[in-house]
């Protein structure tokens, strides 16, 4: 299964819908990525594909620093499952991936 791509993320947290966007791409075999949003680019680490289930962290500082757990199942060119801070609730994650078509606005 391939995950490679430009994905658009919509996550449901307690302070309301936060967008963002995460690139993901492969290379020497390794999975590589970051993520856009809240005027700040991260990277991802500990990025794991396990049939269909993808699983990431990373740290953003905006709005607030936390360090988030990403656990998600893809199906085609769509995702949905988690992201953890820490103790506090788990999060609903949806996500779609941008087609060429998307990209180039076809």
């Amino acid at each position: 299964m391939s995950v490679e791509g430009v994905w658009d993320l919509s996550v449901s947290t307690p302070i309301g819908r936060i967008k963002a966007v995460v690139e993901l791409s492969l290379k020497d075999g390794v999975l590589t990525g970051s993520a856009h949003g809240a005027s700040e680019e991260v990277p991802l680490g500990d990025i794991t594909l396990e049939g269909d289930r993808l699983t990431w962290q990373q740290a953003i500082t905006k709005p607030v620093r936390l360090n988030l757990a990403f656990a998600v199942t893809v199906d085609g060119d769509t995702l949905a499952g988690t992201s953890r801070a820490g103790r506090l609730p788990a999060s609903k994650v949806t996500g779609q991936r941008r087609t060429a078509g998307t990209a180039t606005g076809r």
